[in-house]
């Protein structure tokens, strides 16, 4: 695996590295290095040279905080003794580390993803009010599938089937754990928040269509739009990363026809008469009685916040808080 080394002056590196595995999770062969007032050239080239020894990789990718600056100078210096096997970029991100975190799972090289985090970081800088921003047209995969699109009907495309990459239980929606992990490593080309609910909430609608991705499109719909676009053989080249908000939502949707054999139990969060399964989930007994309903139906659960995350056993969580009240 591409080694990753952040460098900055003072102790921005070490807080967007905590930003980073909070939302990507932990990660290896990943060192850290800071520049602190009371340092020198050396001190830091010290630290950098450690940092290569500590991430056990050929290939190293540097990045650091300024053009110029003292980091990157000192890294430069590692670079030019092994320009095939190095690289550097500067201008650290949260969005640009998340980014080649998620490129070292299939690219072999620090070139590779050096090239490959520079459209993302770009696209990471946004304005409020939109109107200051210079807009640059993003062209789906699919362009003109979208909900409420505009390709005849009847026109078959791919296998006439959407491809559900994932779908989510996760009752904070669309959020940086979804908007980055998962969003890499599954490769959608839409998130689709499936919610009779929030549907009919126009602020949070436009929130969650404002939090999508770079090259992906977001949309908000009731759960009757899911079940006629999955019958659209217009939407066969659609890639779809679905989030529910409650176990139920997803049960409907399924009960309506959606053929969905997994569910990514990512997020319920307590309120007053939820019993905290995990430090991530909330469920009460209504919970409990849908999962045992989806589960007689064939759906299997996958319970993890982020892909980098073990799989937990849901069924087996939820046995092991029967002394506070939950029963299978």
């Amino acid at each position: 695996m591409v080694g990753i080394i952040i460098a900055s002056h003072g102790e921005f590196a070490a807080g967007i590295r905590q930003s980073c595995e909070m939302i990507f999770g932990q990660q290896d062969h990943f060192e850290v290095v800071t520049f602190m007032p009371s340092e020198g050239p050396d001190d830091l080239q010290a630290k950098l040279r450690q940092a290569i020894e500590t991430v056990d990789s050929e290939e190293v990718l540097f990045l650091v905080d300024l053009w110029g600056g003292s980091p990157f100078n000192q890294a430069n210096i590692l670079f030019e003794e092994a320009t095939d096997k190095r690289a550097i970029v500067a201008g650290l991100s949260l969005p640009m580390l998340i980014e080649a975190c998620a490129a070292r799972l299939s690219m072999q090289t620090a070139h590779e993803i050096a090239a490959a985090i520079i459209p993302t970081a770009k696209d990471g800088v946004k304005v409020r009010p939109e109107a200051l921003q210079v807009e640059e047209k993003v062209t789906s995969p699919v362009e003109g599938a979208a909900v409420g699109g505009t390709i005849p009907e009847g026109t078959v495309l791919g296998n006439g089937k959407i491809d559900y990459v994932l779908a989510r239980i996760d009752s904070r929606l669309l959020h940086g754990q979804v908007a980055t992990s998962w969003a890499k490593s599954t490769t959608p080309d839409r998130i689709i928040v499936v919610s009779d609910k929030v549907a009919k909430d126009d602020l949070r609608k436009k929130l969650i269509e404002q939090a999508a991705p770079p090259g992906i499109k977001a949309h908000v719909i009731p759960i009757d739009k899911l079940v006629e676009i999955d019958k659209d053989p217009r939407f066969g080249a659609t890639r779809a990363l679905l989030l529910f908000e409650s176990p139920q939502e997803a049960l409907a949707t399924i009960e309506k026809g959606v053929d969905l054999k997994e569910l990514n139990v990512g997020s319920m969060a307590h309120s007053v008469g939820k019993i905290l399964v995990t430090n991530s989930l909330s469920m009460d007994q209504q919970d409990v009685e849908t999962f045992k309903q989806l589960e007689s139906k064939g759906v299997s659960f996958d319970v993890r916040k982020v892909p980098s995350d073990k799989p937990s056993s849901l069924m087996k969580l939820i046995a092991a808080k029967a002394h506070d009240g939950l029963s299978l």
